[in-house]
């Protein structure tokens, strides 16, 4: 029966694996429809970003009580995952409770450890779940919020709770083995905490707690298999996709827009002025700004795949908190929906990007994207290095350069920075005229 037992957990272990591979190849292969680009600047203050933004959740903190239960649910999907390496072993090897032997007396420790965490796991989940249905925090029920993604947040918390309950379960039912010395169950000392549960189990005879001890097990490594892959559909993919984006979030100041060096270049050629590498107009049929995913940096898919949907962004955009219908968060769900229709209609031999659908008109339309003030509150507010800004600007390069569909005002400005290099339509001789007025005054 063991040998039968290691077997079935090998298979689906494999089945787990490939189903996971297969899944990050897809996603791999998604990030990369978007344009080359690696990451500029001091690697020492990216791995910084990385520890202190994607480990330590700085931004999280600058709403206190939020970050505190996000920080029981980060620090217990790290720290339990250990148990979960264990519970792996254990399957293969037909072993039970392998470290315990090795570990002594720590062992009990490490396992209260790990269930205090499970405890607060369960705390905290409940709590965001309360404030989603319940109190229905606003920046939860925003119009972008509706359907898939708010039956996902919920799904994700009710699941987490359910894998936490699992594994207390089988720690309780264990614990009441061991004091009765059945089987494999060695004494590994009491748990702090699932001791407390073990009047539930006191009841029972040896089978159906064995049976109890096995279903918990077993329920729980395959609700993590199952997790894992359904976190790579899900808004979750954050979970392993922050790391990455800290570290290729850019280090030039959060104001400064990335001029196209084409362009850069042919203005200096028309005024000449000394260029930037070679001397030559933009190659013909270039599209300037963007329309679809694949005009978009692969920096910027790796954003989409890395929003966590919080709405941080969108809580602090002026544009949307007058009333707009701009949302950085949105900008960055169609942006991730968009790179998910193009990827799976590639995977199964279809159109891809010749479907007659782009990212702009589509999923994004030209109100939204007019509304931006660029005033980077989405950036900075945003605690994995996400930004939907340079999605925005690139966007309406697109319409203003390509389609010359930027509003009227817009395009008056633009033509009075051409020939007068200020917004204003007074000649470049009289931009300091106001300034005589007020010595006049004075």
């Amino acid at each position: 029966m063991a040998i039968i037992s290691q077997i079935v957990f090998a298979v689906l272990l494999l089945v787990f694996l490939v189903i996971l591979t297969m899944r990050i190849r897809r996603i791999k292969s998604n990030i990369q429809l978007g344009r080359s680009g690696g990451p500029v600047g001091d690697k020492g203050k990216r791995w910084s970003n990385v520890i202190l933004l994607a480990f330590g959740q700085k931004k999280m903190f600058k709403k206190i009580v939020p970050a505190v239960f996000h920080f029981f649910i980060y620090a217990g999907f790290i720290l339990i995952n250990i148990e979960v390496l264990e519970i792996i072993l254990d399957g293969l090897l037909g072993t039970h409770r392998l470290f315990a032997p090795f570990l002594g007396g720590f062992y009990a420790i490490l396992i209260s450890f790990f269930e205090l965490l499970a405890w607060l796991v369960i705390v905290a989940c409940v709590i965001f779940l309360i404030r989603r249905n319940i109190l229905k925090t606003p920046r939860f029920v925003k119009p972008e919020m509706k359907g898939w993604p708010a039956l996902d947040a919920n799904l994700i918390l009710i699941i987490e709770i359910v894998l936490m309950a699992a594994i207390l379960s089988m720690n309780a039912a264990d614990q009441v083995l061991q004091d009765r010395g059945i089987g494999h169950y060695v004494l590994t000392g009491s748990f702090a905490f699932t001791s407390f549960l073990k009047p539930v189990f006191d009841g029972l005879a040896a089978g159906p707690l064995m049976l109890v001890e096995r279903t918990a097990w077993w329920f729980h490594i395959i609700g993590i298999f199952a997790f894992a892959i359904y976190v790579t559909y899900s808004k979750h993919l954050h979970i392993f996709m922050s790391f990455p984006n800290t570290y290729y979030s850019r280090l030039t100041p959060q104001g400064q827009m990335d001029n196209m060096p084409e362009i850069t270049n042919e203005v200096k050629i028309m005024l000449g002025m000394p260029v930037d590498g070679e001397a030559s107009p933009p190659p013909e049929g270039m599209r300037f700004g963007a329309k679809d995913i694949n005009d978009l940096t692969r920096k910027n898919l790796m954003d989409a795949y890395s929003c966590t949907e919080c709405g941080r962004c969108t809580a602090e955009c002026p544009a949307n908190l007058t009333g707009k219908k701009l949302s950085p968060r949105k900008i960055i769900m169609d942006t991730r929906d968009r790179m998910e229709e193009v990827g799976y209609s590639i995977q199964k031999g279809g159109k891809g990007l010749e479907d007659g659908r782009s990212l702009l008109g589509d999923y994004i339309t030209k109100e939204e994207i007019n509304a931006c003030t660029n005033c980077n509150a989405c950036v900075e507010a945003c605690p994995v290095g996400i930004n939907p800004l340079d999605v925005i600007l690139q966007l309406r390069r697109y319409v203003s350069m390509e389609e010359s569909g930027s509003p009227a005002a817009w395009n008056a400005m633009f033509s009075n920075i051409e020939t007068n290099f200020a917004p204003w339509k007074f000649s470049a001789q009289d931009r300091f005229a106001w300034a005589d007025t007020l010595k006049n005054k004075t």
